[in-house]
């Protein structure tokens, strides 16, 4: 039984990946040492109690009291108030040690989470980010600690009232021992019992945090369609999923501790029975026995409750190898060995064969190929889905292509630093998202070591001057989470702002006008003109009157490029799938 369990602790996540959370450790592990070795006179001053009331009952019993026994109260109070000292202290460093390393690892995780590629958050969704980047960390860690010190307090309490049973009775020692093994033989089953259901519980605990945070983001959408009946009744189920999962766990580990205590129920009485026949044989005091008894009740007392106690300790221990499984894993796109610096781009950007699938067994672009030369600007045009935003979404690397090469300079992407390679690449998005903060903070992500200069003339290249002078905290102005304090216009051109301070040589405009009035298109217009002088342009367009001026329009269709030519060539050529969707367009105004 022992052997059990000492095999189960040296076959812990703990035990076998040390190396991984020694680093952790170190910088804070005199604290930590400190910590457990508190934890010894903690367990020790128990066995005090029983040693006294032994000397107490046997003076009383015999007539013999002595200054000792007088005394004896205040020896108690005198070892309680130091047992509860050195519980303070090792609480107040168990806690310090614990957040300590949990927000090393919640620093390490977020720098992680940083360099996830996209396909990782299309994946993931942002609840079950929430639980596996901070909340496993909590339970990791911080409850581990707890943990830890309550076992190692209980296992030096433990050490302390065993020798004080042997040597008030041998005999009745056994007995007390036999019964504590037995009892805590159902703990050994208790990983297995739970393995499948704590990940179900984390996967639904992800659900829960997500119907939160979609509810907020998603507010609008819900009021303006009613939505409440419909968010409601998701959240009720998948509460219900969290509630069935709850019960299996309780169903099977719960039973833990009313079996130990039902065992140690037993104990006692056989002691009782036990020491009654010892005491008859004169083998046994009678100080001896209340002292035995006082003995056997502190040590199973903790033991009754240690199911549930170790049911805890098991999540967290799987809590550290969810976390330990995140940190080891690796961003798919990320530097090679040796990888260049890109400091400018002198002639031209390449698709060559270029095929991608989000999935390997379905493809969404299919041998692209084309050369863009340095200051042109390209124009994606086609029908919703051909895989425009696709196309462009490969060249900062938001996604490696699946076969084929794109170049810059006849230089494989993949070959440049990847730093380097986004410092080349500004992006306007459809829906730009705006951090918490100022407008200024916003602006200045593009460059954070911009003086007021740079920052100014990024404002009236991007026509944000005159929203600017109407504000009453001008450029510390908040703009709210998400920018919900401003409208689809002034968020643009504050991202265009942010694209100018920034000064990329290659810019991305993916369908950056698509969502605004005629009103707030004319001004983000202006900006974007503004924005594409001197640079090498790729830009996603939905209306196609935006892009008659470009250099080159290319018509993607199904993945495919189906046509290149300036508007002119296209217009007048027969069959052509871009003079169909134009005309079609000037026909709908």
């Amino acid at each position: 039984m022992i052997k059990k369990i000492i095999k189960k602790i040296y076959n812990s996540y703990v035990i076998q990946n040390y190396k991984n959370i020694l680093p952790y450790i170190r910088p804070y592990w005199f604290r930590a040492l400190l910590a457990v070795l508190i934890t010894i006179p903690v367990g020790a001053f128990d066995a005090a109690i029983p040693w006294a009331l032994k000397h107490y009952m046997d003076s009383i019993t015999t007539g013999n009291i002595s200054k000792l026994t007088v005394f004896m109260p205040f020896f108690i109070i005198i070892f309680t108030l130091l047992q509860s000292t050195f519980t303070y202290i090792a609480t107040y460093m168990n806690a310090w040690v614990g957040t300590k390393i949990s927000n090393r690892l919640k620093y390490d995780l977020f720098k992680k989470l940083m360099r996830f590629d996209a396909s990782f958050f299309d994946k993931n969704v942002s609840g079950s980010i929430q639980m596996r980047f901070n909340n496993d960390v909590d339970t990791a860690f911080s409850g581990l600690l707890n943990h830890i010190k309550m076992f190692s307090t209980r296992i030096f309490n433990s050490i302390s009232l065993i020798i004080a049973l042997l040597v008030i009775s041998w005999r009745l020692a056994i007995v007390a021992i036999a019964i504590l093994v037995l009892a805590l033989y159902p703990l050994t089953v208790i990983r297995k019992r739970i393995s499948g259901l704590v990940n179900l519980s984390v996967t639904t605990g992800s659900s829960i945090a997500s119907h939160y945070i979609e509810t907020f983001n998603g507010n609008r959408i819900v009021s303006s369609y009613n939505l409440y009946e419909y968010q409601i009744n998701k959240f009720a189920n998948t509460l219900n999923n969290a509630f069935k999962i709850g019960m299996k766990m309780v169903q099977r580990t719960g039973i833990l501790s009313p079996i130990m205590h039902f065992i140690i129920g037993c104990g006692i009485a056989l002691i009782i029975w036990t020491g009654n026949y010892l005491i008859s044989k004169g083998l046994l005091t009678a100080g001896g026995f209340v002292a035995f008894t006082t003995s056997v009740i502190m040590l199973y007392q903790p033991i009754k409750s240690m199911g549930n106690d170790l049911n805890a300790v098991q999540l967290s221990l799987m809590a550290i190898e969810r976390v330990f499984k995140l940190l080891k894993e690796e961003p798919k796109i990320r530097n090679k060995a040796k990888a260049k610096t890109l400091v400018s781009i002198k002639n031209t950007i390449e698709y060559r064969d270029v095929c991608f699938g989000y999935d390997s067994d379905k493809l969404v672009l299919k041998n692209i190929n084309l050369k863009v030369n340095v200051g042109e600007t390209i124009a994606l045009v086609g029908n919703s889905g051909g895989g425009k935003t696709t196309f462009v979404n490969l060249l900062p690397r938001f996604y490696d292509i699946s076969y084929g090469k794109i170049l810059i300079d006849d230089t494989d992407i993949r070959n440049f630093d990847l730093d380097s390679l986004r410092n080349n690449i500004s992006i306007v998005f459809q829906d730009n998202f705006l951090f918490d903060g100022t407008i200024k903070d916003n602006i200045l992500l593009g460059n954070e070591s911009a003086n007021k200069e740079q920052l100014m003339s990024a404002v009236q290249s991007a026509c944000l001057d005159e929203f600017i002078k109407s504000l009453k905290k001008g450029l510390n102005t908040s703009v709210g989470e998400r920018g919900v304090l401003l409208s689809g216009g002034q968020k643009q051109r504050i991202a265009i702002a942010r694209a100018f301070i920034k000064n990329a040589p290659i810019v991305i405009l993916d369908e950056a006008t698509s969502a605004l009035d005629n009103k707030s298109e004319t001004v983000v217009q202006q900006a974007i003109d503004n924005l594409m002088k001197d640079r090498t342009v790729f830009v996603i367009a939905h209306r196609l009157s935006t892009v008659r001026n470009a250099d080159k329009i290319i018509v993607i269709n199904n993945g495919e490029i189906v046509e290149i030519g300036t508007h002119n060539e296209l217009i007048e050529k027969d069959d052509s799938l871009y003079a169909s969707l134009y005309n079609t367009q000037i026909k709908n105004k």
